[in-house]
């Protein structure tokens, strides 16, 4: 990609991200109908999604590359592109009303495979009825909340949790998940560490395998091959197999639709 297409969306995204699996989830455009500038963006590997009218004429797309989902606006004469938000005469984001219907959108499916392919450690029932990916970092306090908040539904056997171990925060972040990853259960590694966690939680090991290290920095990279740039971020499947995200702490009805159904009493 040319680098200041690149330097352009890492600048503008920052304001208005969604993760790139979104954009894959859409139906996309085939190439020969998109007009010349959105060729040239696909081209350099720019993920094109379906057009929108936009105010003023304009044809709106929304895209996504290296992580960073951003609107693109087509002018009439579709021989030019504007990337960026779109503001109103009062100043309002018309941009931002579309890239949050696209983050509602379901994911593509190919990320379940590789969330299930990642290093994760089981918290909960083998046979539990539903499956919740979850990338977490042993230092992260709303990790460590939404551990709290999960267990009715971990406990009554409905939900298993897979945490995707990740180190972001914290200088000792990597090598705590590295360690719990090493241990030799690391369920009950995981549980422990959590239980303690208001006193620092697990203490990484001097000698950690080189397995587990690089076991969580394929995790980070797999993370931010998915544009997530925090912890929590819970993946889950609805009942009609949609794969879905919450990014941060989910809560109210994003915890409900994540963990399949409303508290176990």
């Amino acid at each position: 990609m040319h680098r200041s297409i690149a330097r352009l969306m890492t600048r503008i995204a920052g304001a208005a991200l969604v993760p790139a699996g979104l954009i894959l989830g859409l139906s996309g455009v085939h190439a020969a109908d998109l007009p010349a500038p959105l060729q040239s963006l696909e081209a350099q590997g720019v993920e094109i999604g379906e057009p929108f009218e936009a105010p003023g004429g304009l044809t709106g797309y929304v895209i996504s590359a290296r992580g960073q989902t951003v609107t693109v606006y087509v002018t009439p004469d579709k021989e030019h592109a504007v990337i960026g938000t779109l503001l109103d005469a009062d100043g309002n984001n018309l941009s931002q009303p579309v890239l949050d219907q696209a983050s509602r959108a379901p994911l593509d499916p190919k990320i379940w495979d590789q969330l299930a392919d990642s290093r994760w450690i089981a918290d909960g029932a083998e046979d539990a009825g539903r499956v919740v990916y979850v990338f977490t970092d042993p230092n992260c306090p709303y990790c460590h909340r939404f551990w709290q908040m999960s267990r009715p539904w971990v406990e009554a056997g409905k939900v298993q949790l897979r945490h995707i171990m990740v180190g972001v925060i914290r200088p000792s972040s990597g090598p705590k998940a590295a360690t719990l990853l090493a241990s030799g259960n690391p369920s009950k590694a995981l549980q422990a560490h959590e239980r303690n966690y208001e006193q620092g939680g697990v203490t990484p090991r001097d000698d950690i395998p080189e397995a587990a290290r690089k076991g969580v920095q394929a995790n980070g990279a797999l993370m931010q091959e998915l544009g997530y740039r925090g912890t929590p971020t819970v993946v889950y499947r609805n009942e009609a197999g949609e794969v879905h995200h919450v990014q941060g702490l989910p809560r109210g009805d994003d915890l409900t639709q994540a963990m399949g159904g409303p508290r176990p009493e």
